[in-house]
């Protein structure tokens, strides 16, 4: 069994605005040059579709129009924390429609913490990458290195602005 990745970072905004940058402004900060399905496979994404809600999808949209399904959204819970099963498949493994039954994704919980001085600590805790079967244990290291970018910088620089 895999250990889950566990990131922690604090940022300079209160609760509801770090909650709501992450999963209602995902396609502004998220690093669409490098980590979507449309780069991997040539191209470019045009955005990211993120239905806030309980059973929501989280869906790439590519250049061309192509919607690629990135994950589920299991629980949601305003401004405190939000989990889903989440996986960026690679083109080869494509295609995976928006209405994608699961199976084959990771799990990610968010916790938003309140701080002292308009700050809020944000953990991020994925897990479950047995699903993933053979590609596992690369998928892991690579989401381990991955969320250095993504979410300790540009998801805090998101909320630093």
């Amino acid at each position: 069994m895999l250990e889950p990745i566990v990131k922690k970072i604090e940022v300079p905004c209160g609760q509801a605005k770090a909650f709501k940058i992450f999963i209602e402004e995902m396609e502004t900060w998220w690093p669409m040059d490098k980590f979507t399905v449309s780069v991997m496979a040539g191209g470019k994404a045009a955005g990211i579709r993120v239905e806030a809600k309980a059973g929501g999808k989280i869906i790439e949209v590519s250049a061309d129009g192509t919607e690629y399904y990135w994950g589920t959204i299991k629980s949601y819970d305003p401004y405190s924390g939000f989990a889903m099963d989440f996986h960026i498949p690679h083109p080869d493994h494509m295609p995976c429609p928006p209405d994608h039954a699961g199976g084959g994704e990771t799990f990610v919980e968010l916790s938003f913490v309140p701080m002292e001085g308009n700050r809020t600590l944000v953990q991020l805790t994925q897990s479950n990458f047995e699903a993933l079967g053979e590609m596992a244990v690369g998928v892991h290291g690579g989401y381990g290195g991955g969320w250095n970018m993504i979410f300790i910088g540009a998801y805090a620089q998101a909320c630093a602005a």
